[in-house]
């Protein structure tokens, strides 16, 4: 990882920033940016965006106070422009947070290309459409490529970059410095994928979780308790990889794979099938109503921040313990 010099110089490089749409994901970039000492344009069409935005630093201030980020008077480097092409024009780096709809994306970069200098990075928040397919309109998209973050950018340290088929090596490593200068955990994909890594992960725990809730197995709050009690507090400091690995005792992973390699490799090839038809979405919406659903969002939300600002912590502390993670 960069020095905290290195740092400050990628920062300055990428002083100016355009928040191309502004809801959840990007009103929470915004906040991370401005904490950070950014200057930060917002470009989106909603009527009531600057009363969103200023909604969102409100909310996000106590967060970005524990992450021990400035969070008082961040408006002073923000603000508005419903102009796309001004919006954009003489800034270093965009992050885009626009509907997932591939001509949308295609039509926004082809138009705002004009406007930038050659050294903007173009990042896209998308879970969804790859970068060699946003570019497909531009003459240049070696510059673009996404940087798909977890929800609330803000806190949740990944990051995912994935270059697209022309998005050249230098436009990556220059994403990657400068996630790492906000505080985020880059991780670079070597190949563009459907979905990407993190959100193909949570897909298929979700497929099985709404799977055991249809075959009665267990209740909505029940399945999120057992995920809570085991695998989310193993999952918060080893992944699947060195988890089975230390499971395998002495010889890792090659001692797991020889005892239970074969039962693992059958359960592979049986998919059970899950209809979530609106019986099952009903199922679901009326156990959630009677457990977490009767506390309001706002409320979850910021348990939810809170106690992973509590992990973050108190996993920063062993690893300044153990000298960082291997």
């Amino acid at each position: 990882m960069s020095s905290g010099g290195n740092h400050s110089a990628v920062l300055d490089r990428y002083r100016n920033t355009c928040v191309i749409g502004a809801g959840v994901i990007g009103a929470s970039w915004a906040a991370l940016f401005l904490a950070h000492g950014l200057n930060v344009v917002v470009n989106d069409p909603q009527p009531n965006i600057e009363d969103v935005v200023r909604t969102m630093l409100a909310k996000a201030a106590p967060t970005l106070k524990a992450l021990g980020l400035p969070h008082e008077g961040l408006e002073k480097n923000l603000r508005f422009e419903a102009d796309l092409e001004h919006a954009v024009a003489g800034v270093d780096l965009i992050q885009e947070n626009g509907p997932e709809n591939p001509e949308w994306k295609q039509k926004l970069w082809a138009r705002v290309e004009p406007a930038l200098p050659k050294h903007a990075l173009l990042l896209s928040s998308s879970s969804a459409r790859p970068a060699t397919e946003q570019g497909k309109l531009m003459k240049d998209a070696s510059r673009l490529l996404v940087g798909h973050p977890f929800n609330p950018p803000h806190l949740i340290p990944l990051v995912e970059v994935v270059p697209g088929d022309h998005t050249s090596p230098d436009a990556t490593a220059d994403a990657v410095a400068f996630y790492e200068a906000i505080g985020k955990v880059p991780r670079v994909l070597k190949k563009e994928i459907q979905g990407f890594v993190a959100n193909r992960l949570q897909r298929a725990i979700m497929r099985e979780a709404c799977y055991l809730v249809q075959e009665g197995v267990v209740t909505v709050d029940e399945l999120d308790d057992i995920v809570t009690s085991s695998i989310g507090l193993r999952w918060a400091v080893n992944g699947p990889f060195s988890s089975f690995h230390m499971g395998g005792g002495p010889k890792g992973l090659e001692s797991f794979f020889q005892h239970l390699g074969k039962n693992m490799a059958v359960s592979f090839k049986i998919i059970p099938q899950v209809e979530l038809d609106e019986k099952l979405q009903r199922t679901i919406i009326d156990q959630a109503a009677v457990s977490f659903g009767r506390t309001p969002i706002p409320q979850m939300e910021r348990k939810r921040d809170d106690s992973q600002l509590a992990i973050l912590h108190a996993l920063a502390d062993v690893d300044a313990q153990q000298g960082g993670r291997s």
